[in-house]
Parts: C-alpha cells; structure tokens; sequence
C-alpha cells in the first residue's frame, strides 16, 4: 500500500482535466437525478406525507439526496470509469510507462472518486439550500465528511472493477450493492419501520452512516454525529488495502 503521494496527485490531476473537459454531461447525470427525486418524491409523496419524525417530507428527504448523490458520482466512476481506464482506452497502461507505480495509480483513483463524492455533494447542498431545505449552516461540516465516506464508495467500486468478470457485470454491483443501499439507508423513510433484520444489515452500509450525519447537520444538530463518522473512518481504513491487493492482482501478470 506504500505510495508517493505527489505522484498519486498527478494520477488526480490528469483525470480532473479530462473531467474539466466532459464536466458538462457528467454535471448533468449527477446533478439533475437528484433533483428529479427531490421534486418527485418530495413533492409527490410529500403531498400524501405531511411530515416525518417532526419535519416536512421534502426537509426530510433533502439531505438524504446529497448523501446519494455522493455515492452514485463516485460509484459509478471508479466503477465503470476505472474497468474503462483500465480494460479498453489502455490509460493504465500508459500512466504505468511513466515514474508512477500501480501503487501511485491505484491511490490516484482513490483519490479522484472522492473528490468526485465531494464535488457533487456540495452541488447538491448548495441546491437544496437556495430550495430553503438546509435550517442550518452545520451543514457546511458535511463536506469534510463527504471526503471520509467518498473513499469508502470509492474503495467498493474499485474493487468491484477488479473482480467482474466484464463491464455487463457492473449490473450486478448496482443492482445488488449499490440501488439496496440508495433505497434503504433512511433516505425516504426512517430505517427504524422496517424489520429488524433490514435495520441491522442497513446499519453495515456506509450510505445509511453518510445520511444520519448530513441529516443531522441540516437540522442543526451534533450530537449524534460522531458516533457515525467514527464507523466511517474505521471502514475506510478496513478496506483500505483491498483495492491495491485486488487491481494489483488484475493488472499485474
């Protein structure tokens, strides 16, 4: 896992001009989903569920959209983003040509998909904010946050890259990993009306942890935060050497 940190930012910096160059699109996925879901749900539902757990639906389900919003940006970029980078453009191959080792590489990629969990998160703050849904200026700690849980998601993708067989098995780890976690870490309902052993298993998700911080934090409130992002930080590190072992073992003969 030893890496040269200056040569992991250049493995950053090389795949944010790119993104500076495709921004708009990538901008228009991440950022227009959530606020579909926002109005959507918000409004639609929120007309039939006046509040939960004290709050207008749409205040409740606010946060929750930046957390989710985090996730996908990252999942699906160091997912399909580093198989693609890896399997068919060869950029792996050439960045591997270079002083940067697969260490350098694999800490880059790492590196990027958490600041993409970062960057999107904040869009979607911001929006819900200028939508009057934020009651607090905590929420702006949310964003050190979105760095912690965006290595985690960034952490699951790579190392889903490094073990589908194919880029069509990227379908099993969104339908199996990443749409049960966007659908029951509390983002739309409280985790506490479903079963016990859903509320146990949701518990294990990073999504569930990301949404009771941000949550928190838009309501004003830190006094059941840290608890959250102490799980956090302890699973960042847990997984910590999985995607060097794994994408080491893909790339290297």
């Amino acid at each position: 896992m030893k890496f040269n940190i200056k040569r992991a930012f250049r493995v950053w910096q090389r795949h944010f001009m790119v993104f500076t160059k495709l921004y708009k699109s990538s901008i228009a996925f991440n950022f227009i989903e959530p606020v579909l879901y926002l109005i959507a749900m918000g409004l639609g539902v929120g007309g039939l569920v006046k509040e939960v757990n004290g709050m207008p639906y749409i205040n409740f389900i606010a946060p929750g959209l930046i957390a989710s919003s985090s996730m996908f940006a990252t999942s699906s970029e160091c997912s399909y983003g580093t198989y693609i980078r890896m399997t068919f453009q060869k950029t792996f191959d050439a960045i591997l040509t270079t002083p940067i080792n697969i260490n350098d590489l694999i800490a880059g990629e790492l590196l990027w998909g958490a600041t993409k969990s970062v960057f999107y998160g904040t869009v979607i703050i911001i929006v819900i904010s200028l939508f009057g849904l934020v009651d607090s200026p905590l929420i702006i700690l949310a964003i050190p946050v979105l760095l912690i849980s965006g290595i985690i998601f960034a952490e699951i993708a790579v190392i889903a890259a490094a073990t589908v067989p194919g880029i069509d098995s990227f379908s099993f780890f969104f339908t199996l990993v990443i749409t049960p976690s966007f659908l029951f870490s509390g983002i739309f309902f409280p985790v506490d009306t479903l079963p016990t052993v859903v509320q146990k298993i949701a518990f294990f998700t990073p999504l569930y942890h990301l949404v009771n911080i941000v949550r928190s934090l838009s309501m004003g409130s830190l006094n059941t935060v840290m608890n959250d992002i102490i799980w956090l930080i302890t699973v960042a590190i847990i997984l910590s050497p999985l995607p060097f072992k794994l994408l080491k073992k893909r790339m290297l003969p």
